[in-house]
């Protein structure tokens, strides 16, 4: 009997640790978008199947709630359900529910968007950091890490290696790189992938396609008139890299 008792006892035990609601403190970021980029190659198309919002930062002493999706930044406080749900609360009475899921950090679908899935960042954001920088730095190091070599146009035969901090070494004519994940040039670049390449106080937008271990950057023409918004298309190839 005492052995009975004594393993009942256990068992409520670790029922009760298991259904202890976790915390969600930190930063969380949407790394489905990110493997459906490197798997597929269009940035834009892994953007729009499962974003659009691309980090959560969640700061449980103050409950307090952000998202960044590339575009605009989002702040809300939070009300923690006893089962562990929290329900977020922003301006014009706008509200999104998260729960943590195993290791998963879960949107659920509203009015506003899908249901979305994040994990936690690979590691904590420097002091200052602006909004999204987490997940801006996982997908410049998984979409275009490594090296590449320059395989036609300026500089062919050099290699290339695009930092997680937007440094881009081995590019002529360049030296930061920002990737476009929403807002007016998501806009003016229509179904194209852009970024954008400068070299000090200069730089310039481009168009490109990722198929595989292949990069082709393009010129990006502007068919818009002089008074409207820029409304870009394929130009000349500039560079074709190929990763090593």
């Amino acid at each position: 009997m005492r052995c009975l008792f004594a393993a009942l006892l256990f068992s409520a035990l670790l029922n009760g640790c298991a259904s202890t609601p976790q915390d969600p403190n930190g930063t969380w970021i949407n790394q489905a978008a990110i493997d459906a980029a490197v798997e597929g190659g269009s940035l834009r198309e892994a953007l729009l199947a499962y974003g659009p919002n691309l980090e959560w930062q969640i700061d449980s002493p103050r409950q307090q709630a952000s998202f960044s999706n590339g575009f605009e930044r989002g702040e809300g406080t939070f009300v923690r359900q006893a089962d562990g749900h929290l329900n977020v609360h922003f301006y014009a009475d706008d509200q999104e529910s998260l729960s943590l899921n195993e290791r998963e950090l879960v949107q659920a679908q509203s009015a506003t968007w899908p249901e979305q899935h994040f994990v936690r960042a690979p590691a904590t954001p420097k002091p200052l950091a602006p909004p999204g920088s987490s997940f801006v730095h996982a997908l410049y190091s998984a979409y275009l890490g490594g090296s590449w070599l320059i395989e036609e146009g300026l500089g062919k035969g050099g290699l290339v290696i695009f930092q997680a901090d937007g440094g881009v070494q081995g590019l002529p004519g360049a030296e930061r790189y920002a990737l476009c994940l929403a807002g007016d040039c998501a806009a003016m670049s229509g179904e194209s992938d852009s970024l954008w390449l400068q070299q000090g106080e200069q730089g310039h937008s481009w168009l490109f396609e990722r198929e595989g271990d292949q990069l082709r950057v393009f010129t990006a023409l502007n068919r818009a008139q002089i008074d409207e918004m820029p409304d870009y298309y394929k130009g000349q190839q500039r560079w074709l890299l190929v990763k090593r």
